[in-house]
C-alpha cells in the first residue's frame, strides 16, 4: 500500500484547458466535460501535475479535499500514482486564498456548451446540426 496521496491524470483521453483560471476538463473517450469551481480549478491543476494531497491540506478543508478527489477518481479523471510528489506551484496558495467557491466539479454531457467557449471548433455553415442533405 502506498499512501503518498499522489495522483495523475487517469488517461491520455483526458485533456484540459484553463480559461481565465477556470479549468475545463474534457474526456475524449466519452465526450463528457467537467467544469470546476475556482478553488477546484486550482486543486485540479495541482493534483493533475503531481502535487500530493498532503501538500494541499493546509490550504483547503481536508474533508472537502477527500470528497473532491474521490469524485475525480470516480469520474475517471485522476488515478493514484506511484510517482514522487511534485512541488507546489508558486501561484497555488494565492489562487486558493483568492478562491470564493467551495471545491466542486460539475459534469456535463452537452458539448454544445463547450463549443461556445472554445473558438477552435468552427461550425462550417449555419445549417443546424446535424445537417440533412435534401434528396435531389
Amino acid at each position: 500500500m502506498h499512501h503518498s496521496n499522489v495522483y495523475a491524470v487517469a488517461s491520455k483521453d483526458i485533456v484540459f484547458e484553463s480559461f481565465d483560471g477556470e479549468a475545463v476538463v474534457l474526456d475524449l473517450s466519452n465526450g463528457k466535460y467537467f467544469g470546476f469551481s475556482d478553488s477546484g480549478s486550482a486543486v485540479w491543476q495541482a493534483l493533475s501535475s503531481g502535487v500530493s494531497m498532503q501538500a494541499l491540506t493546509g490550504m483547503v478543508d481536508a474533508a472537502a479535499l477527500e470528497a473532491f478527489v474521490a469524485r475525480l477518481v470516480e469520474f475517471g479523471l485522476l488515478a493514484p500514482s506511484d510517482a514522487p510528489p511534485q512541488p507546489l506551484p508558486d501561484n497555488l496558495p494565492a489562487a486558493l486564498a483568492a478562491a470564493k467557491e467551495p471545491l466542486n466539479v460539475s459534469i456535463h454531457d452537452d458539448l454544445a456548451d463547450l463549443i461556445i467557449v472554445d473558438p477552435i471548433h468552427e461550425v462550417e455553415e449555419p445549417l443546424g446540426w446535424p445537417a440533412v442533405k435534401q434528396a435531389s
